[in-house]
């Protein structure tokens, strides 16, 4: 399967952040950048599935295996 990363846009820094953390939520996923205006236009955040986020060692976990 290919990674997989989310995206969240808005207009302000608050609404970014809001839209950030229902995707994280939603999908079970972790943030890999928090909301930003320096990448374009309005701001921007990203977010990958907990199963590819970077464990404390800094290596991405694998898949989980459900049981």
């Amino acid at each position: 399967m290919d990674d997989v990363s989310y995206m969240a846009r808005g207009s302000t820094r608050a609404v970014c952040q809001r839209e950030l953390d229902r995707i994280c939520r939603l999908l079970d996923a972790v943030p890999t950048m928090l909301p930003s205006d320096t990448v374009g236009h309005g701001w921007t955040a990203r977010a990958v599935p907990t199963t590819k986020a970077p464990d404390a060692d800094g290596d991405v976990r694998g898949p989980v295996v459900s049981g």
